[in-house]
């Protein structure tokens, strides 16, 4: 694009910083009451599912649904971002939920609603939650100054992962309370979503004309082959995201004779370590080399996990230790990696290229429970610890010798949008 970094992060330099502050605050409220209606809702439809036909089945197919927005979305949905101001989708998307869960209030007075309308609701949620995600961040760059950007970051990170901590119990708590209830609760989260965008000056459309429609689908993943940090960094997220989300399935699938209070606990450390690590990044001095760092750390977590896979009655202890350092590690890398995001790429392919990034490290999270369940079914948990192990360590040690792949690991000192 040919533009520096001083003259995109100044797009809004005629705004007072007070309303820069002001819009950031109206934008991050929004994000974290969105991250908690979702997480509530990825339990609630399932159960609901289930509740309604009896068919375990059914909930199985309706949280696979949610899931499908990911693969299909995260791309279209950023060329929609880049083409259309932010703020007009922040609105369109919050409208659609709120408008969605209604109908599921008003499909239950009426006896309840049909499997189709709640996989059909199912569906809009997980495709709003990509766009309202991709819109959020591409604003990011006109509300935040860059001397603010990793700090503003490190509160979205760690906010999100407290929503997602909180919002899978509280889903399961209000549909225990009643039907109504969670999706009563969600229409008030979403009005207020809806209230909060509706708050961001209106703002123009950024960049040039848009390109061609199939020259923008892929302008995503130009863009990120073009920056070997970027590029290195969703190679290693896609590949730590799959070996973390199968050793929680290679957890659950062996925790048969535990308790569920237990194996939510262990469960639930992954979000208190990011949380905790979203703050400390805020705090920590970035480090260049976080993502090797990041590798090795994974390294160590699935070690600790694979000893406690053999030590059946301390198990649960050394899985929590394994997620506890993986969420706050990984809290860490996503800040490092998102702050390069915004400072690395224009305005107006900021959305684009996220979605090609989340494509990939959010599609392996989609194939982590096959993976899991066949590392179960031939290995049983211990030895599925030990095959992700192996795996991990190999890619470690040969990330680590490979000096193109181990440069492009290490975060420049300074950037250039492309």
């Amino acid at each position: 694009m040919g533009r520096g970094v001083e003259e995109i992060f100044t797009v809004r330099r005629d705004f007072p910083r007070r309303t820069r502050a002001t819009d950031f605050a109206l934008v991050w409220a929004a994000s974290v009451i969105s991250s908690i209606g979702t997480r509530t809702l990825g339990v609630v439809y399932p159960l609901l599912a289930l509740a309604m036909t009896g068919s375990p089945a059914a909930a199985g197919l309706t949280g696979f649904v949610l899931t499908i927005p990911i693969l299909i979305l995260y791309v279209p949905g950023g060329v929609l971002v880049d083409r259309i101001p932010p703020r007009r989708v922040l609105l369109f998307a919050d409208s659609v939920r709120a408008l969605t869960v209604v109908s599921v209030c008003v499909a239950l007075s009426a006896g309840g609603p049909s499997l189709g309308h709640i996989v059909l609701a199912a569906l809009l949620e997980g495709g709003m939650w990509v766009l309202h995600s991709l819109a959020g961040t591409s604003l990011m760059p006109s509300l935040v100054r860059p001397g603010k950007l990793r700090n503003a970051v490190a509160k979205t990170e760690s906010t999100n992962h407290l929503a997602s901590l909180a919002g899978k119990p509280l889903g399961g708590l209000l549909f225990g309370l009643g039907f109504f209830i969670p999706f009563v609760v969600n229409a008030v989260l979403f009005t207020l979503t809806y209230v909060l965008s509706l708050g961001l000056r209106a703002q123009p459309r950024r960049g040039p004309a848009p390109l061609p429609l199939r020259r923008s689908l892929l302008e995503g993943f130009r863009i990120l082959a073009s920056q070997p940090f970027l590029r290195a960094s969703v190679v290693l997220i896609t590949i730590t995201n799959l070996m973390v989300n199968a050793l929680i399935m290679l957890f659950v699938a062996g925790s048969g004779d535990l308790a569920p209070l237990t194996v939510g606990l262990v469960l639930g450390l992954a979000g208190v370590g990011g949380t905790l690590g979203g703050l400390s990044a805020a705090y920590i001095k970035p480090r260049r080399f976080m993502l090797l760092i990041h590798m090795w750390v994974w390294v160590m977590a699935l070690s600790t996990a694979a000893v406690g896979a053999f030590l059946l009655h301390a198990r649960p202890a050394f899985f929590a230790m394994a997620l506890f350092i993986t969420g706050f590690v990984g809290a860490l890398s996503n800040v490092s990696i998102k702050t390069m995001e915004v400072e690395c790429v224009a305005p107006d392919m900021l959305a684009r290229v996220v979605g090609a990034a989340r494509l990939s490290s959010h599609g392996a999270v989609c194939l982590s429970a096959p993976l899991g369940g066949l590392l179960v079914t031939w290995c049983d948990v211990s030895g599925g610890s030990i095959v992700l192990l192996v795996a991990m360590t190999c890619v470690a040690v040969a990330g680590t010798a490979m000096r193109g792949f181990r440069r492009s690991l290490i975060s420049p000192p300074a950037q250039r949008h492309v």
